[in-house]
């Protein structure tokens, strides 16, 4: 059985709920999973449902950027 341990809890995004705001939505945090037993790390991004004049999901990842100059 697989194990995970939540490293983070992602934050939801003020930008994307300005955008939605004069909708109905549900919105579901996403988490930064670690996988025990191993080095892997997994991402459940942030869901933001419309349900309302139409039906659109929008994720959210979190990604890191390593920048080399």
């Amino acid at each position: 059985m697989f194990e995970f341990e939540i490293v983070q809890k992602l934050e939801v995004n003020d930008e994307i709920l300005e955008i939605i705001k004069n909708y109905e939505y549900t919105v579901k945090n996403g988490n930064v999973k670690h996988l025990k037993a191993t080095n892997l790390q997994f991402i459940e991004p942030t869901e933001y449902l419309i349900t309302y004049t139409s039906t659109l999901t929008i994720y959210e990842y979190k990604v890191r950027f390593k920048y080399i100059l």
